[in-house]
């Protein structure tokens, strides 16, 4: 009778034992498996807990599912998943699930946005993101009172959304998306920047707009300081900027070749700085972090005047008549580099 005690609480044992290891490997996961491939998924918004684990199931996800639910509501987890994207090993275990459901960790996509972007320009990456037509996230980002709602100094959004990468969920909607390039903006003005701004005596808005100039006008990041430099220089003394790329943004983008003729079609418009003072209206694009430190913090030089090398660099003159010397060197060195460019296209043996 003893011996037949001693089977039957081994056997007991081995079944209790056998159903901890089952359950542990059910919350857990199994241990010394190989990776198993992953699955993606897609929980809808308002989707209730039921709904979640007949999604999860059909795909193969959740051993038990029954049993899923009761543990999910004991951890009071079934109340706080989170919509969005979700890749899992199939399957996977229930603290895998539970953990990525109720923290939200999505599937995510990286949206790019290069410095100098406009608001045109950004349109067609942000509407890749957030799986909205073009035009309607164009409208989105140039409706009326944009810079009240989102808090910054405008007019509208243009300079404020921050070139930066986003990881970003696939079909986020637009407004988090907005947030998250508002916000990355904001931190940009850390205690030490507000301090530099005060100093030179600009609002947040001026230093944005001539940053954006700045950006379109360099080339190379060294060389921001002092592009910022000659535009302080003739802001100080009351002289026009004469920025061609104000110009080109208000002929509505960029062109091979600026001609006269056209700089004289938007010689009324506010944001041509041949033929107004002062800045423009607002920013022209979006500057990154390195222009908006130049225009905080601008070389100290007397230059009043740059000119493009044709290897992006710049020429900078303090007088007029260095000034138009550089030009004609620049020109120079253009004019005899298209010609050997076409020397070595008609020489090509193809």
């Amino acid at each position: 009778m003893k011996k037949l005690l001693l089977i039957l609480a081994f056997a007991v044992g081995l079944v209790a034992i056998s159903g901890l290891v089952a359950f542990n490997s059910l919350v857990h996961g199994p241990s010394g498996d190989p990776a198993p491939p992953l699955v993606e998924v897609a929980i809808p918004p308002g989707a209730g807990f039921q709904e979640v684990v007949d999604i999860l199931d059909a795909r193969g996800l959740v051993r038990r599912p029954g049993l899923f639910r009761i543990y999910a509501r004991l951890k009071g987890a079934d109340t706080q998943v989170r919509a969005g994207p979700y890749s899992f090993p199939a399957p996977a275990s229930w603290d895998r699930l539970l953990t990525d459901l109720t923290e939200g960790r999505v599937l995510t996509q990286t949206m790019t946005i290069p410095e100098g972007f406009t608001l045109k320009q950004m349109a067609p990456r942000i509407a890749a993101i957030t799986e909205v037509p073009e035009d309607s996230v164009l409208a989105g980002l140039t409706g009326p009172s944009l810079d009240e709602v989102w808090g910054v100094p405008g007019p509208g959004l243009e300079g404020y959304l921050f070139p930066d990468s986003y990881y970003l969920a696939q079909g986020v909607p637009l407004a988090e998306v907005l947030a998250a390039m508002v916000g990355r903006y904001r931190e940009f003005w850390n205690p030490e920047r507000i301090a530099s701004r005060e100093a030179i005596g600009m609002t947040e808005a001026e230093v944005v707009t001539l940053a954006s100039i700045v950006q379109a006008e360099a080339r190379l990041r060294e060389e921001m300081p002092t592009i910022a430099s000659v535009y302080h220089n003739r802001l100080a003394r009351n002289h026009r900027l004469q920025a061609d790329p104000t110009v080109l943004y208000a002929l509505g983008g960029p062109r091979a070749r600026l001609l006269y003729a056209a700089m004289d079609s938007v010689a009324d418009h506010p944001y041509n700085t041949y033929t107004h003072n002062g800045l423009p209206p607002g920013p022209i694009g979006a500057p990154g972090a390195a222009a908006l430190d130049a225009a905080l913090s601008p070389a100290e030089t007397d230059f009043f005047y740059f000119v493009a090398h044709p290897d992006g660099s710049h020429i900078f003159s303090r007088t007029l008549s260095e000034h138009n010397r550089a030009v004609a060197q620049s020109r120079r060195l253009r004019d005899r580099l298209r010609r050997e460019q076409g020397q070595g296209q008609g020489n090509d043996p193809r």
